[in-house]
């Protein structure tokens, strides 16, 4: 048995990313629907419309969801109460210390499980009782580790270092990567940028477009002095870099970002003021399809790419 079906009592160990602006109950309900593990992203919700989606989702399917909820969140106490209150079953953790509520969360019943960009820190999560952890790697989108750890060099670090279940992120968007990840230790993967680039994805379709077209190098990971995050180049992006060249303070570099920059680049599609946050894998998607499609794909993929490797011969 797969120690991360097990679990969350799901058919796949795929668990789709809790990314701001794009997991609404539309995408976590179609995750789920489809036999994986659907997180909606509070880090982008006030508390009402987070129990909003959570109660919209609990009506789109019957099988296991969560909530993926950054601790960085001004409101986190209310959160913390409607997640309970709404009697949801999952909660991912992540851009905090994860002794602050896991064991409260435990205590009521919720399956808990932290983000990590380090073998330390997912040390850490285990001691602090969480019941897994997400090792994520420097490939992924969005807010990143500053170590610069690679998914491929993180995982073993991790599987060292730890006994509970693992899930790998960052760089994964289909079955041979799914595979690879398995291979070097991890449970299960959790994806965000394909799913990204679904139907279901609450994100403005200039996004969608803009994540099929994207080619290799068209990421990079930039503000490191505020939260390092990995946006595609664009002028917000580019004026970013200008501003380096001025030797900024990290009072400049919060003066450029300003409020709502990822809700204006992610969720309203302006794709030259709007912070663009998706993978370097996005290099490898090339068409936004149906959470099912995707799903059905991974895995019809990583069980060609498992025959292939058991028929290997040395």
């Amino acid at each position: 048995m797969n120690k991360i079906t097990q679990l969350f009592n799901i058919k796949y160990p795929i668990v789709q990313g809790g990314m701001i602006w794009n997991s609404g109950y539309k995408l976590a309900s179609a995750v789920s629907n489809s036999g994986g593990l659907g997180l909606i992203g509070a880090g982008s919700m006030y508390p009402d419309v987070l129990r909003e989606h959570i109660q919209k989702c609990k009506k789109a399917t019957s099988k296991p969801f969560g909530v993926n909820v950054p601790m960085l969140y001004p409101n986190i106490e209310e959160i913390i109460q409607i997640i309970i209150e709404e009697e949801v079953k999952i909660v991912f953790m992540s851009a905090g210390n994860p002794k602050t509520w896991t064991s409260y969360l435990k205590e009521r019943g919720i399956t808990v499980v932290h983000v990590v960009s380090s073998s330390k820190f997912a040390l850490k999560a285990q001691e602090a009782g969480v019941d897994a952890v997400v090792a994520e790697g420097f490939e992924a989108g969005g807010h990143n580790g500053r170590e610069e750890t690679t998914t491929f060099t993180l995982i073993p670090m991790v599987k060292e270092q730890i006994n509970i279940p693992l899930i790998a992120a960052g760089g994964i968007a289909s079955g041979r990567g799914m595979l690879a990840a398995m291979v070097l230790g991890a449970d299960g993967v959790q994806m965000g940028s394909r799913f990204a680039a679904s139907f279901e994805s609450s994100s403005h379709d200039n996004f969608k477009k803009t994540i099929v077209g994207i080619k290799e190098g068209d990421t990079q990971l930039t503000l490191k002095e505020l939260a390092p995050v990995r946006l595609i180049k664009n002028k917000f992006y580019n004026d970013i870099q200008d501003l380096y060249s001025k030797c900024p303070t990290p009072e400049d570099l919060k003066a450029l970002l300003g409020r709502a920059r990822a809700k204006k680049g992610m969720f309203e599609g302006d794709l030259e003021e709007g912070e663009l946050e998706i993978g370097q894998i996005a290099g490898l998607i090339h068409e936004i399809k149906s959470v099912k499609d995707i799903i059905d794909e991974v895995i019809q993929e990583f069980e060609t790419a498992t025959k292939e490797i058991q028929s290997t011969t040395f």
